[in-house]
């Protein structure tokens, strides 16, 4: 399964896209074909959003071809729902970033690209759209790739590929078009079909947040999904935050025992040895563990509608793992669109900047471009219980 963030400006036709790809796709129900009147209207589902031809919220498309199923998140691409493409990016294989072939990065577009960088979405794929309005000008889609490409350098986005399309009329959305014979690449389904699932995440530092301990046959069986990383049965492991160390004894899945486990999938862990494992450890392989820690450096970006200051308190939860936290400081803000950075006393709703944190117990945390799964965490507001901040730690 692929999952894939879409984000694009106001008016780049970015519902209409994902509408004509799950059309031509043949990915709808009888019924949703038969009251179609506009494309867009297949993602826009809340009332508002149909009102104001506007995304607003995230919304999730499961759908399947005979090569694979994928889960689209249409995400927002407003500034004022900037949390809402963080939510839906964060666990994205993939971003389909739209752009308009007559206007070229807009701010929004800088916007999304930011986005996808910072929160390390490993493949970008820019659709360049609205090509039958510049007359499917090879020229013009090169200046825009051009001008993406500046751009990305400074965002830290890697991986990029582009496709010229018309969301309206189908062009190399699903079948290749006949208007752009001097495009040699794949239609974005193809495209999607191709693009590989969890990118590194097996490759990745074994990590296992312990989710529950199940107690059979007189043995002790630690059962999570694998965050990243590989566990054989012999493979020496600390469990953090204690550091007590032992062995693996045996792996098993849904099917029995395993030689081996790759993330992201979900097993139970048997140790050789006796030792005090529960809910929020993390069981690592011995000579790659974390250092636990009391203290985070990390960007974070504001969920909350109250203003985030330093001195406040929040529940922080970090895979399984809940701790208090206290924010320390904050550094500075980041302007999504410049790239560039500026002192702050605070972080208002959807502003996202870096920032110390103090812990009231020590967590086992990656750097977030080592591991999203093991660097990203989010703040909550104990009053109200509200997600209030999402963290990659730095």
């Amino acid at each position: 399964m692929l999952r894939v963030a879409t984000a694009g400006s106001v008016d780049d036709g970015k519902s209409t896209l994902i509408g004509r790809l799950l059309f031509d796709a043949k990915a709808l129900m009888a019924d949703q074909e038969a009251g179609l009147e506009d494309l867009a209207n297949l993602t826009d589902g809340l009332r508002a959003e149909r009102e104001q031809g506007i995304t607003i919220d995230v919304a999730y498309r499961h759908f399947a071809t005979p090569k694979r199923r994928f889960v689209l998140h249409d995400c927002p691409g407003h500034a004022q729902y900037t949390r809402n493409m963080v939510t839906g990016a964060s666990t994205a294989d993939l971003a389909v970033i739209l752009v308009d072939a007559r206007r070229g990065l807009t701010e929004q577009s800088r916007r999304h690209a930011a986005l996808a960088g910072l929160l390390g979405v490993p493949q970008i794929t820019v659709c360049v759209n609205k090509m039958d309005l510049v007359g499917y000008a090879e020229e013009r889609f090169d200046t825009v790739v051009r001008e993406f490409l500046e751009f990305a350098a400074g965002a830290g986005l890697s991986d990029i590929t582009f496709i010229p399309v018309s969301a309206l009329h189908g062009d190399n959305v699903v079948d290749r078009s006949q208007a752009m014979p001097w495009y040699a690449g794949e239609p974005l389904l193809a495209h999607l079909e191709g693009a590989p699932e969890h990118v590194g995440a097996a490759d990745g530092p074994a990590r296992l947040p312990v989710q529950y301990v199940i107690r059979a046959s007189g043995e002790r069986h630690y059962a999570g999904r694998l965050a990243s990383g590989t566990l054989r049965p012999g493979d020496e492991i600390v469990v953090l935050p204690s550091g007590a160390r032992s062995r693996v004894a045996r792996l098993t899945g849904p099917r029995g025992d395993l030689a081996e486990a790759s993330a992201p999938t979900s097993v139970t862990v048997v140790l050789e040895d006796e030792i005090d494992v529960g809910r929020g450890d993390m069981i690592a392989r011995a000579s790659e563990a974390p250092v636990a820690s009391r203290e985070l450096q990390a960007t974070l970006c504001w969920l909350g509608d109250a203003p985030a200051r330093p001195g406040a308190t929040y529940l922080l939860k970090h895979t399984t793992r809940t701790v208090r936290a206290k924010l320390d400081a904050i550094e500075d803000r980041l302007d999504v669109t410049t790239l560039e950075r500026a002192p702050a006393d605070e972080l208002e709703l959807n502003a996202i900047g870096r920032v110390r944190l103090r812990l009231g117990g020590e967590l086992a945390a990656d750097p977030y471009a080592l591991s999203r799964a093991t660097g990203a965490f989010i703040l909550i507001d104990e009053g109200t219980n509200d997600t209030v901040g999402a963290g990659m730690v730095a």
